[in-house]
């Protein structure tokens, strides 16, 4: 679809919308005119019939040469997909106590890494990736830079902690995205929180608040809900349930822009980590056209012209 990336010089087409009235307002004129012409024999030697519509072809090419010049100084643009070079993913793991639980084996937090250590390795090597880890408090354990090593480490030396602070891993996924240097372009690189969580918030700032920063920093929030609601842990000698806080997971991806993904096995984890690397990676980007309108308005005048010395022997 075209649109223009200066659409204030459209303006520039009411002066063409004036000529092309004036040259109606003419004809009508010349109409009346010769109407009115008493001696029809001289009529016909200063304005020879056959010509019929053919002598407003040259005008009515001229105008549309006119048309087309002003929508070249819009600058017309079509929108294309392009790969993502410096694309930038926060991957946040929730660490909390209940990611021990054996309802996807062997664990949820061993399921985990092993599918976060696949999407790394697998993510394109120009897109920068981060590490977040999340339990009472959300910490950066690996800036976003390209060193999938770094990451792979981080993720296979992740520590297990009390409560879930669901919302600071968002705030905290975001302020590691601010330090990432601009890509040369207006506006700040693209970038996209992936958060894998299985409990329901139980510490720190809100789902809510995360979810109104994110959408404040157009940073998408795409969540894994994991686990299954039949999930136990035990902590100092009890069982607890753990279930898994769908909904909340479900509006905060909804709310930024993200996706939303539920996942009960190791395998469902894995493709939810392939579909999003193949969703990180492009970006729309309008590409200008004007050259289109430019040769476009060529053409025309060279027509108006062309036909103008055919039947009229002159120049428009």
């Amino acid at each position: 679809m075209i649109r223009f990336l200066q659409p204030w010089w459209l303006l520039a087409l009411l002066p063409v919308l004036a000529v092309a009235a004036g040259y109606g307002w003419r004809q009508w004129r010349r109409r009346v005119h010769a109407v009115r012409f008493s001696n029809l024999e001289l009529l016909r030697r200063i304005a020879p019939a056959g010509l019929g519509w053919r002598r407003h072809a040259a005008a009515v090419a001229f105008l549309l040469a006119l048309v087309a010049l002003t929508a070249a100084m819009a600058k017309p643009a079509v929108d294309r997909q392009e790969p993502v070079e410096r694309a930038t993913i926060m991957l946040a793991i929730d660490v909390s106590l209940s990611m021990e639980a054996e309802d996807i084996a062997p664990t949820r937090i061993e399921a985990a890494q092993a599918a976060a250590v696949q999407f790394a390795e697998q993510l394109p090597a120009e897109h920068n990736l981060g590490l977040v880890a999340f339990a009472r408090t959300a910490n950066v354990l690996v800036p976003p830079s390209t060193d999938r090593a770094a990451v792979v480490r981080g993720i296979r030396n992740l520590v297990l902690a009390e409560a879930t602070a669901t919302g600071e891993a968002v705030f905290t996924g975001l302020d590691a995205i601010r330090t990432v240097p601009g890509d040369g372009t207006l506006g700040p690189p693209p970038a996209r929180i992936l958060l894998l969580t299985d409990g329901y918030r139980t510490y720190g700032r809100s789902v809510e608040d995360a979810a109104a920063a994110a959408t404040e920093a157009n940073v998408p929030v795409s969540t894994v809900a994991f686990g299954t609601d039949h999930g136990v842990v035990q902590i100092a000698g009890q069982l607890y349930r753990v279930p898994v806080d769908r909904e909340a997971m479900a509006t905060l991806a909804e709310t930024t822009g993200g996706q939303y993904y539920e996942a009960e096995s190791l395998a469902e984890l894995t493709a939810v980590y392939d579909d999003m690397g193949s969703s990180v990676g492009h970006r729309t980007v309008p590409h200008e056209v004007t050259q289109w309108y430019l040769g476009g308005a060529l053409l025309l005048a060279l027509l108006a012209a062309g036909l103008s010395l055919l039947w009229t022997s002159r120049l428009p």
